[in-house]
This record gives C-alpha cells, structure tokens and sequence, in this order.
C-alpha cells in the first residue's frame, strides 16, 4: 500500500486530518452525487474506504460504487473497500448502545492502518437512527463525542442525513457536532459547531425529566 500522506480533498477543498463532517441530502441521487467523489478520489488515493449503510440497500450500494467506474468487487476483495449494514454497527446488540459505539469507531478506523492503508473514509447513513425508540435522544450526545473519539491520524468520517427523514431539532443537533458541512456540494466551516468540552458541559448541565439524571450519562 501507498503509505504517503496526500491530502484529502473533496469538491475542491482541503480538509484537515481528523474530520467529522455531516452531509445533508432529500435524494438517493442527491447523496451519491455528493459523496462519489469523495469515494473515487479515496480508491484512487489508496486509501480505505468503510461504509456503513442499510442492510436493505447494501447491494444497490455496492452497484452505485461500480456506476462511478470503480471495481467494487476488486476493491472489497482486497480490502480497501468493505460495506457493512447498520446491524453489524450501530445496532449490532439490537439497539443503539452509544458507548459501545464509541470504543468500536476508533478500532474500525485504526485497522485500516494495520492493514497498511494511509487512512479510512468513513461514511455512515445516519438513517439507523429512525429505527431504534431510543437513540434520538443519545444522538447528540454521541455526534459530540466522535469528535474526542477519532484518532488524530486523518481519517474522515462523514455522518449522512436524510432531510426528509429526520426533524429540524436533529438537523440542528448534526450542525453543533459537526465542524464541516457539506451541503450541496459545498464544503464549509460550519458556523454553528459546538466544541465538544462546551457542548458536554451543557448537556451534563441538563437533567432528563423521566430520570433525573444527566443527558449524557
């Protein structure tokens, strides 16, 4: 494997080592058009690509990858490209335990080194969400902590939101957890991040009305 870093650009721009960054979108069409070449370049880079989608759509996935004129089948077989379904992360033990998620995100990202690629681009559907009662309210929480959790190594882990899937106050929670946004085929400076330490603060400061103990515990 290449083991020199090159920087990691998408739609033009340099992004800095260690990125979390949040994309919105309303189409399949639309998402695909905003991450393919983020993915391409990866591939054409060396580096590792690791998505995480839904097991129902793996397959149409896996095709749209090989639309873009990539070998998917080449790139999973030697494991620079490897898909798996949000059963197998984020709702692995049946639901979403974002402490457990947390330890489990820098070992996905640190195995692509060991496996000698020069950094993993992660890409989530945020979508697994919708389908655990509970994990909207330990969403922002966990979005804050991924910040403190990646290795500062250059990985990029971009976190995609469906618009017409999740409400205005989680659209809201994904710009204050995440330093870049990626909107439209636009990267920027997301003016409404939130640094970890400050948000934590806040969220410990709140108390759960059915509890009585802090949102983050």
């Amino acid at each position: 494997m290449n083991s020199t870093r090159k920087s990691v650009r998408l739609f033009g721009e340099n992004l800095d080592e260690g990125m979390h960054i949040c994309t919105f979108f309303r189409t399949s069409a639309e998402k695909y058009h905003v991450l393919m070449p983020f993915i391409r370049e990866g591939m054409e880079q060396g580096d590792r690509a690791f998505h995480i989608v839904n097991p129902s759509l793996r397959s149409e996935h896996t095709q749209r990858i090989a639309e873009a004129g990539i070998n998917a089948a080449r790139a999973e077989g030697e494991g620079q490209l490897e898909i798996i379904g949000w059963d197998e992360a984020y709702l692995r033990s049946g639901s979403f335990n974002h402490r457990a998620m947390l330890t489990l995100l820098p070992i996905l990202l640190n195995d692509g080194r060991t496996r000698g690629f020069p950094i993993t681009r992660f890409i989530a559907d945020m979508a697994w969400a919708l389908n655990d009662p509970g994990a909207l309210d330990r969403l922002l929480d966990y979005e804050c902590r991924v910040n403190l959790a990646l290795p500062k190594a250059g990985d990029i882990v971009i976190c995609s939101y469906d618009l017409d899937k999740f409400g205005a106050s989680i659209v809201i929670d994904a710009l204050r957890t995440h330093p870049i946004v990626l909107i439209g085929g636009i990267v920027q400076r997301n003016p409404f991040y939130v640094p970890p330490e400050e948000l934590l603060k806040e969220l410990n400061e709140r108390e759960s009305p059915e509890t009585g103990w802090p949102a983050s515990a």
